[in-house]
């Protein structure tokens, strides 16, 4: 697939390792003629310095022939404008946009092919806000996602002393939820992937990735750890879009506070929210959240776009007594460096997003793609279309099935029904199946078994 990325930044770098390793022809535009080289030198991609709207840069890009557009410059004007340009003079058929203002996502139509001809629109404060509201949710998870609506969830948790099901079998998961069906997707044991069989035991520290319906993730939760009570009291620092929008999506069922450094910010946020206590001053300062009772919350959010004040203030809380933190990192260097140590969860903008457009970019029948572990393993969910006579995967059990290695099916949602994966679990047409794959250099065979044959035998 020939694609243009637009931005040279932590999210157009970062999709462009993710597809540069994927045997795509792709070209990165940016005005920083840095950055381009150190892209340039470490993947085997084309750049181009310039304005990605101008229309002369767009055809050096290779815009007469390309198949998909990526705007994810840091400016919503530029990469709106290049989607309008590569409509009407290249022709381009998909065109995706990074949109931040909520004044241009809110307005109706605005999107559409006769107005502003965007194909995919990716808000990554919405899709951050998302993320850490299901982290809120499950406490004790590291990661949740949803697939089918969320009729589905695939939650990532570290195994600890206690848990009912650390020292045993993966087997007696059955034998201890009888009436709950569930199956472990994947374990990572000191950073190293470990395929789950029915023999393989738990241990203390692993982290275990499981698929459950909605309903029956708490329970399978509870025999890798003792379960965590629900959050009450929550402490935001940082009043910009995911502050606002985080406290505007819970502030009805938690007792939330946010830390907010700009006074006129404080007066908009004051006047914009409803319940939420918003507080000026800055979040590394020791008194104002000892005045706070930070040892009472349940949960400190650092969300400002500062990596260092978001590190140093989280540790303070922490050291303040506060009882779980999580922070925003936009350097995923530093992620690796800080998590699972004082700071519990760190959250990485650019992963989170990279997903929603990875799945806009995948060959095949793949409607969602959610980055793992840092970007180490992927989930996926697709869907089986054809007949058992132009698909590798339809009318057969998936122990049927050749996976690629290292991957796994998690489970089916048919129709409104979710069905754990069993080896002899047989796939049918319209399935939405999940796959785990720990090494994302499998991806393409994944695709292809996705992709209907015209005289497949």
């Amino acid at each position: 697939m020939k694609i243009i990325i637009l931005g040279a930044g932590q999210v157009g770098g970062t999709l462009a390792e993710h597809l540069a390793s994927e045997a795509n022809d792709i070209t990165v535009v940016d005005t920083d003629g840095e950055r381009l080289r150190d892209l340039g030198d470490r993947l085997d991609i084309r750049t181009v310095h310039g304005r990605g709207s101008f229309p002369t840069v767009l055809r050096q890009a290779g815009a007469d022939d390309a198949d998909m557009l990526v705007a994810v410059t840091n400016s919503d004007e530029t990469n709106m404008v290049a989607c309008q340009v590569a409509h009407t003079l290249f022709h381009t058929p998909t065109k995706i946009a990074r949109v931040r203002e909520a004044a241009y996502l809110t307005r109706a139509g605005l999107f559409d092919n006769d107005a502003i001809p965007v194909d995919v629109l990716i808000s990554p404060e919405q899709v951050v806000t998302n993320y850490i509201k299901r982290l809120i949710e499950h406490p004790g998870a590291l990661q949740v996602i949803d697939f089918a609506e969320g009729k589905a969830q695939l939650v990532a948790v570290k195994a600890y002393y206690g848990g009912p099901l650390v020292g045993q079998q993966l087997r007696q998961l059955r034998e201890h939820m009888p009436n709950v069906d569930t199956r472990v997707a994947a374990i990572f044991r000191r950073d190293r992937p470990i395929m789950p069989k029915g023999d393989t035991v738990i241990e203390a520290d692993d982290e275990v990735f499981f698929i459950a319906a909605k309903a029956h993730i708490r329970a399978v939760m509870s025999e890798m750890r003792r379960l965590e009570e629900s959050y009450k009291r929550i402490v935001i620092a940082g009043g910009g879009q995911i502050g606002e929008r985080l406290a505007e999506a819970i502030e009805s069922r938690y007792q939330v506070k946010i830390i907010e450094m700009n006074p006129a910010r404080c007066r908009y946020l004051s006047d914009t929210l409803d319940s939420t206590v918003v507080l000026q001053g800055s979040a590394s300062d020791r008194d104002l959240l000892l005045e706070e009772n930070i040892a009472d919350a349940d949960i400190f959010l650092a969300l400002t776009n500062d990596d260092e004040a978001n590190i140093m203030s989280s540790l303070l809380a922490k050291r303040l007594g506060a009882k779980k933190v999580m922070t925003i990192i936009n350097n995923p260097a530093y992620v690796d460096l800080i998590q699972g140590g004082d700071i519990d969860i760190a959250i990485s903008p650019q992963l989170a997003t990279i997903g929603t457009l990875l799945a806009h970019v995948r060959r095949g029948d793949i409607v969602s793609v959610h980055s793992l572990r840092r970007g180490a393993a992927e989930a996926i969910e697709a869907i089986a279309h054809g007949d058992a006579k132009s698909s590798k995967v339809i009318g057969r059990a998936i122990e049927n099935i050749g996976l690629p290695p290292g991957t796994t099916i998690g489970a089916i949602i048919r129709d409104e029904e979710v069905l754990i994966a069993h080896d002899d679990t047989v796939i049918e047409a319209g399935d939405r199946v999940i796959l785990f794959l720990v090494d994302k250099k499998h991806i393409r065979d994944v695709e292809k078994l996705f992709h209907v044959g015209l005289s497949f035998f």
